[in-house]
């Protein structure tokens, strides 16, 4: 397995099959030149398009610094549990170290056993203190 950051709009319509929704241009274009928006993408030895991606944005605050928001994650079903959502969120990890954060968080949708499973593997902890709010702005 390989994993490389996404520097395309190409490569990220290579992936769409793992996003939820199909790639926009312009949103995929705005995303990758965004100074802080990193998109890493799994390649598998037997595939012929990417088999995992992780994105990921640095978040800074006046009074706390910097935090690396693990924003999505996801790995095509036939290549789950093969370590390849472990090794994309370590990698990420990484690129916080080096960006100078001081942590790193996800949201999870209550019940999505697969992803806690995924987070927990990569060293993640739950520390059950956090409810989430939503809006739509649409």
């Amino acid at each position: 397995m390989e994993i490389r950051r996404a520097a395309t709009v190409a490569e990220l319509a290579a992936a769409e099959h793992l996003f939820d929704n199909p790639v926009r241009p312009d949103g995929a274009e705005r995303f990758l030149t965004a100074a802080g928006h990193h998109l890493l993408l799994a390649y598998a030895d037997d595939a012929k398009a990417p088999v995992g991606f992780v994105s990921g944005v640095e978040t800074v605050h006046p009074d706390k610094g910097a935090d690396m928001l693990l924003y999505e994650l996801a790995v095509a079903e036939p290549y789950r549990r093969r370590g390849i959502a472990r090794a994309l969120i370590g990698r990420l990890a990484a690129l916080g170290r080096e960006a100078g954060c001081h942590g790193m968080w996800v949201l999870v949708d209550a019940g999505n056993d697969v992803a806690l499973a995924a987070y927990r593997s990569a060293g993640g902890k739950d520390d059950g203190s956090c409810s989430v709010m939503t809006w739509d702005l649409a």
